[in-house]
């Protein structure tokens, strides 16, 4: 049976994804670097294109539309380039990247340039850099970030640090720069140089080194203009549909701040949420839920010297800027890259709670041919990468489009080859119409759609003891209330879903590649009304029934409370910005803790290092000093919140193994085995971590108790 949705199918032919693709191109005008680009945090550049992108909201026809203003620490990238003469005396200009740091030459200036392999502590021992330019190699993927280097080069008294990637990001050409967040202080300055200048540099280090120097030096020019200036404001642009019969909010989001050109990362996705609103406009709809569009400022970077120095923009705005956006926003669907297929099959990531709403609809998906041969699915939870996870903790069930799932982001991310040389008009106007589409199936809810029990289900999955002394009747406790709490979870979810009316919200999606034509087939039993008819009813319905009306919002109220909790409760972090439970940081560190032990009792010192390796940020203790090591451990475990931003408080359990690991280093150097000292240490810390661990059950016990609870109020006013 075929259901006559025409409003829809009208919104989608509305759909103009040239109109999208030219707003995205104009987004590049603006610039920090006249020659690279960059339109960055706090910038002119920033604040300009997010004057014109408010004019372009009002032109597209959304309301209220607003500056929201935001703090960040602002970065003025304007300049940074080199100079040296190769062996024919020839003037070799080279430009250079840069992160957010402070350096300023005032014009070219002369300058030693030092090459040390990847910039360990190792590479310096008996050199002197004080004063001069440091040169790096770098895999920031699959070794360390690019803030461990640059902040040994400083304490070392090095003017600078430039940084060449050794794979891991811009590897489409050796033409590539790079850039990252820098997630450390702006006094300890850093530039990116591409692989083919790098090369050449190289070999003009060999030829001027003829006396046979241990270190490759070359003597350069240098002039560069970057400048970070803390506490500033640049503004988030905000615009709306007003929905007819709703205070709830559904909002579509994305960032405006870039590296280079930032075509697809992320002025695409900026100008698709403009697009589909300017289509549902077009189109006639009237949501009952207010529609939000909002251009988050500050994305890739926004605050100096923190592990959580990106997502600034969105954190301000739904913590600081909107703060009574929490609890009356139903779904943020968030975006990055969409105008390029990065895998074969296509996805929603999203939160654990909305993974069964999102996969109803993402399963109904016909998928127009050519794009994504493997189809669609649905991921869950949502990453650190984006903006969504700001706002989730916020409290609002956010998703994004899978972007980080392809080599995209090991070529072209973050470099030049950001452009629209990459675009894909198929895959552009598909998300275009799939998250349309989407925006719709989340405005027919009367009852935000979030299910706790699938957090449950994950938490009970992520319960793996790995000693065999952990207390087990707390484990036993922790996961009888947790099935007992899914339970309820289960059946509260059943009955929202009949509020609902999901089999009509589920319809399936036939997208066609053209974009002409979108119709929406009925998997089930559902009335025929479009989606007009069908809020027509809805209004009437609730006009004519206070009753239903004031259920559904103490309903929708309670959901999203518990939806923050679970946030509050459960969302932790790893050292590599992993979303993982509370006791999963002692359960990991006891499995790598517990495998070093057993190494050490073999006396095999080079297996219980490799299994060190991987607890929390000891990677860190093997390769630079221990000032720097410290440095960046306490930065995330004793500065203010306020700094910490979506980070705060959700690394637990640090197990500094730095003494350690030099021990056992300098054993290895010189040939001993003797290890008791270091195997009581670990012994000691395996005992501490399973006191972590269940510590972590048994706080978790008392989370899901306090779950329970909400479920059965839930309950009591579904029953009412």
């Amino acid at each position: 049976m075929t259901v006559n949705l025409n409003i829809v199918e009208k919104c989608v032919s509305c759909l103009n994804i040239k109109e999208s693709y030219d707003l995205a191109r104009r987004m590049e005008q603006e610039k920090t670097n006249p020659v690279l680009g960059y339109r960055t945090a706090g910038s002119l550049a920033e604040r300009k294109t997010g004057d014109m992108l408010l004019e372009e909201m009002k032109k597209a026809g959304l309301t209220q539309v607003e500056k929201d203003k935001i703090r960040v620490d602002a970065w003025e990238f304007k300049k940074a380039v080199m100079r040296c003469h190769d062996r024919e005396g020839i003037c070799r200009e080279i430009q250079l990247g840069a992160y957010q740091t402070d350096f300023k030459t005032n014009g070219f200036q002369r300058f030693d340039l030092v090459y040390l392999g990847k910039g360990t502590a190792d590479e310096y021992k008996d050199i002197d850099v004080k004063g001069k330019l440091v040169l790096i190699e770098i895999n920031q993927r699959e070794e360390w970030w690019i803030n461990y280097p640059v902040y040994q080069a400083h304490l070392k008294g090095a003017a600078a640090l430039i940084a060449v990637q050794s794979r891991g990001y811009a590897q489409i050409d050796d033409t590539a720069l790079n850039a990252q967040d820098i997630a450390g202080p702006s006094c300890a300055p850093a530039f990116s140089m591409s692989r083919a200048d790098f090369l050449m540099i190289r070999q003009l280090m060999e030829e001027k080194n003829e006396n046979g120097n241990r270190v490759p030096e070359l003597s350069v020019e240098f002039d560069a203009d970057t400048e970070v200036i803390k506490d500033q404001y640049t503004y988030n642009i905000v615009g709306k549909i007003p929905g007819t019969d709703s205070d709830s909010m559904i909002l579509l989001s994305a960032h405006y701040d870039s590296y280079f050109e930032g075509f697809q990362d992320d002025n695409a996705a900026v100008a698709m949420i403009i697009g589909i609103a300017r289509a549902l406009l077009r189109g006639g709809y009237k949501p009952r839920h207010t529609i939000v569009v909002c251009a988050l400022a500050a994305e890739e970077w926004g605050i100096s010297d923190t592990k959580y120095d990106w997502s600034t923009g969105a954190y301000r705005q739904v913590f600081e800027a909107r703060p009574e956006w929490q609890g009356h926003v139903i779904a943020d669907l968030n975006f990055e890259l969409p105008a390029h297929a990065h895998s074969t099959r296509d996805a929603v990531r999203c939160t654990y709670e909305y993974a069964d709403f999102v996969r109803s609809f993402v399963d109904a998906v016909q998928m127009p041919e050519g794009i994504y041969p493997e189809g669609m699915t649905t991921l869950y939870p949502i990453e650190t990468w984006s903006d969504d996870f700001s706002i989730a903790i916020a409290g609002i069930p956010s998703s994004v489009n899978e972007f980080s799932d392809g080599e995209f982001m090991e070529t072209h991310y973050h470099s030049q080859f950001d452009n629209d040389e990459y675009y894909n008009a198929d895959v552009f106007r598909f998300h275009h119409e799939l998250y349309g589409l989407l925006v719709m199936a989340f405005d027919r809810v009367k009852v935000v759609p979030v299910n706790v029990g699938r957090t449950l289900q994950a938490l009970q999955e992520s319960v793996r003891p790995v000693t065999g002394r952990e207390d087990e009747k707390s484990i036993r406790v922790l996961l009888e209330r947790t099935a007992e709490a899914k339970k309820i979870a289960d059946e509260v979810y059943r009955k929202v879903k009949e509020i609902n009316d999901v089999k009509n919200a589920d319809a399936a999606c036939c997208i066609h590649k053209d974009g002409q034509e979108s119709h929406i087939e009925e998997k089930s039993e559902a009335d025929g009304a479009d989606a007009a008819e069908s809020a027509t009813v809805q209004r009437g319905e609730n006009a004519a029934d206070t009753e239903a009306n004031d259920r559904n919002a103490a309903l929708q109220k309670q959901l999203l409370y518990l939806f923050r909790k679970c946030q509050d409760y459960f969302v932790r972090l790893n050292w590599h910005d992993e979303v993982l439970f509370p006791h999963e940081a002692a359960q990991s560190n006891l499995r790598h803790i517990c495998d070093a032990v057993r190494s050490l009792e073999k006396r095999d010192v080079q297996g219980a290092l490799d299994a060190l390796y991987l607890v929390d940020n000891n990677q860190y203790a093997f390769q630079f000093d221990d000032e720097v090591y410290h440095y960046f451990t306490e930065y995330v475990l004793n500065q203010d919140c306020d700094r910490l931003q979506w980070g705060a408080g959700r690394i637990v359990h640090h197990v500094d193994l730095s003494k350690e690991v030099k021990s056992l280093q300098k054993k290895i150097a010189e040939g001993r085995n003797d290890v008791s000292e270091e195997l009581a240490a670990l012994r000691k810390m395996e005992e501490e971590q399973l006191v972590c661990f269940d510590d972590d059950i048994r706080y978790m016990t008392q989370a899901v108790d306090t779950l329970t609870a909400g479920l059965k109020k839930v309950k009591e006013v579904l029953d009412f």
